[in-house]
């Protein structure tokens, strides 16, 4: 299954964001990677922030160009304002919806979740990361796996937990309400500037 696997603390440092989760290289290294990392940067066009932009939400939410791609171009066929359907469709993937609940410590956890099999959706198994959760589906970690140490870790943790979800740490349990508003999604990510880099 494709998915980002080259250096994540640099990825980070360049968008001064812990993207990947908690960074300590970002709090050693607050800026830039690379040998003119701690330099004057030179003003970015238009073009770059656009680009840099739709690098970071790619990252945030872990897909690769040709994924990514396709998601913005179904968003723009859907009713609506284009980024914040493309916001809201990212929001609802199910490692994403894994992630927010809390079952997964990271993105990449969760992710790992899933695709071992241990997450069902409406009491049926599903192994597929993109898999597009609809509203009133009920997602829960599988019996058989409420078990398995890191599993047992975060719900028990019981993180912060989202307005469109709802979530039965006790039982492993959540039950997606509503699609997010843009401005509820805690990432700070600006998708009217990725609908402009499509449009050029």
């Amino acid at each position: 299954m494709a998915r980002y696997r080259g250096p994540k603390q640099k990825v980070a440092r360049r968008f001064k964001e812990p993207i990947f989760g908690p960074s300590k290289a970002l709090e050693r290294k607050p800026y830039p990677p690379g040998q003119h990392g701690r330099g004057r940067r030179r003003r970015e066009s238009e073009y770059a922030v656009q680009l840099k932009e739709k690098q970071k939400a790619k990252y945030t939410y872990g897909l690769l160009e040709r994924q990514f791609k396709n998601l913005f171009n179904k968003a723009a066929r859907k009713r609506g304002v284009t980024g914040d359907v493309l916001l809201q469709m990212l929001e609802s993937r199910l490692d994403n919806i894994v992630f927010r609940m809390g079952f997964g410590r990271t993105r990449r956890q969760a992710r790992q979740f899933v695709t071992h099999g241990h997450i069902l959706v409406n009491d049926r198994p599903v192994d597929i990361p993109s898999y597009e959760v609809s509203v009133d589906d009920v997602i829960e970690v599988r019996p058989r796996s409420k078990n398995i140490e890191p599993i047992q870790e975060n719900t028990e943790r019981q993180r912060r937990v989202f307005p469109w979800l709802e979530v039965d740490y006790g039982d492993a349990k959540g039950r997606f309400i509503r699609l997010p508003e843009v401005d509820e999604i805690p990432e700070n990510i600006e998708a009217q500037l990725i609908v402009e880099l499509y449009s050029k």
